[in-house]
């Protein structure tokens, strides 16, 4: 009589039910991926070979099989949480020690340094001067407050009324001198009298003070021409306060032709080519300031401004970030301003099941699993990555109770094929 088969059946089955059992422990796991219990049966060897007749000897627990399926995607408040769609691990390091996790709950440590709930950095792309490089490394994000840039470059897009007459007003000169002598010279403001529109946009000095730039435009005797002025700060300064930037020439069809210099700084009566404007070279603000005009028509309807751009901004303080499907890190400050921060490594590898558990939702490469490739997020055959989410763990809680209760049916029938073994047996001692 052998009980070999009935043992290794109660064998297999309590595998069986201890791989269901952590299956449904780490149910709530972020990042879980849950495993299958293969089995393979077992026969005897023998000299002569197995016969036809041969009967087996029970079965063997062959292999625990990782199951790399995707999890579900859900919505988080933390927007450093990221989840993987697709195929791929993050990368994560302890010290130069490399493992790799689906679970993509991070945050940041007081060093800056992005990490998983484990405290491993998350790895990636490094930013050297605004620009993501290829260089892999820890990701650490700079909290410092975006240094200002001053206003260089300005544009404007708008349309002139042909039908306005030339205004009665003279404008203002720079500054008006005023009795006696030792009375700082003033500034006379323009009245609606002096020009026919205006336009105002807010332009920063190189720490990042804001200024306000007045635009006027003042219909001239001359056919199709318009002269363009512009007032820094309600013209408050000893030095500029009025900036003539030159006259704009129009065609009968109300397209710009020219645009005519006259910088008082560099001389005047310099005529240059569309979309060239008027470049200042000294209003207080530290640095030069050019307008293109090339945007300006002169058509038989009502004045309006379309656009109106220019290209500095204040400091600001580091407010919350954004992490894009390709794995990028942009962080917005204050300012309205965003500046890369990085970007998240993903990798892949030929036979997921080959990587090694370690615990911690973390894995390690093997020989079974290959080397990894490492890349960007959304490229080859890389998923792509969800902010503000996290992939729940695989694990079907209904399929995993429906395969319990079979575990547990199978485990019943192989003790009792041992019952009925032990039951031949005694009849076979208690012959006489």
């Amino acid at each position: 009589m052998s009980f070999q088969q009935g043992l290794s059946g109660l064998n297999v089955s309590s595998k069986n039910l201890d791989v269901i059992g952590n299956n449904i422990a780490n149910a709530s796991t972020v990042g879980f991926k849950g495993a299958q219990a293969q089995f393979a049966d077992v026969y005897a060897a023998s000299l002569s070979g197995a016969g036809a007749n041969s009967v087996g000897i029970g079965s063997k627990l062959a292999a625990v099989a990782q199951q790399f399926t995707q999890g579900n995607i859900s919505v988080t408040n933390n927007p450093l949480d990221v989840a993987i769609n697709g195929n791929g691990l993050f990368r994560m390091s302890n010290n130069g020690a490399i493992t790799y996790t689906r679970n993509g709950q991070f945050q940041l440590s007081k060093e800056g340094f992005i990490v998983g709930n484990t405290g491993l950095h998350v790895t990636g792309y490094q930013v050297k001067g605004g620009v993501l490089t290829g260089e892999l490394g820890d990701l650490q994000i700079n909290t410092a407050d975006l240094s200002p840039k001053n206003s260089a470059q300005m544009a404007i897009t708008a349309n002139l009324d042909s039908r306005k007459t030339v205004p009665t007003g003279v404008f203002p000169a720079n500054l008006t001198a005023v009795v006696p002598a030792t009375v700082p010279p003033t500034y006379v403001p323009p009245d609606p009298t002096m020009y026919n529109d205006s336009t105002s946009i807010t332009v920063y000095d190189t720490l990042g003070n804001s200024h306000v730039a007045s635009m006027y435009f003042n219909k001239t005797a001359v056919a199709n021409t318009w002269n363009v002025k512009m007032v820094l700060d309600g013209g408050q300064y000893t030095t500029g306060a009025v900036m003539d930037m030159g006259n704009v020439v129009f065609d009968n069809t109300g397209k710009l032709v020219s645009v005519s210099l006259q910088d008082p700084l560099r001389g005047n009566g310099v005529t240059t080519a569309v979309p060239m404007g008027w470049t200042s070279g000294d209003w207080n603000l530290g640095q030069a300031l050019s307008l293109d005009m090339g945007g300006l028509t002169q058509f038989g309807s009502n004045y309006g401004v379309t656009s109106l751009t220019q290209d500095g901004y204040a400091a600001g303080r580091l407010s919350g970030f954004n992490i894009d499907p390709e794995g990028v890190i942009q962080g917005r400050y204050t300012n309205g301003k965003t500046q890369t921060m990085g970007q998240v490594a993903v990798a892949s590898f030929t036979n997921n099941q080959g990587l090694k558990p370690l615990g911690g939702n973390q894995w390690v490469e093997s020989p079974e699993s290959g080397q990894p490739i490492v890349g960007k997020a959304g490229s080859g055959n890389m998923g792509v990555l969800q902010s503000s989410a996290v992939e729940e763990s695989n694990t079907d809680l209904t399929q995993e109770l429906v395969g319990m209760i079979t575990a547990q049916r199978v485990y019943q029938a192989n003790a009792q094929t041992i019952k009925t073994q032990d039951q031949v047996l005694q009849t076979l001692v208690n012959l006489r």
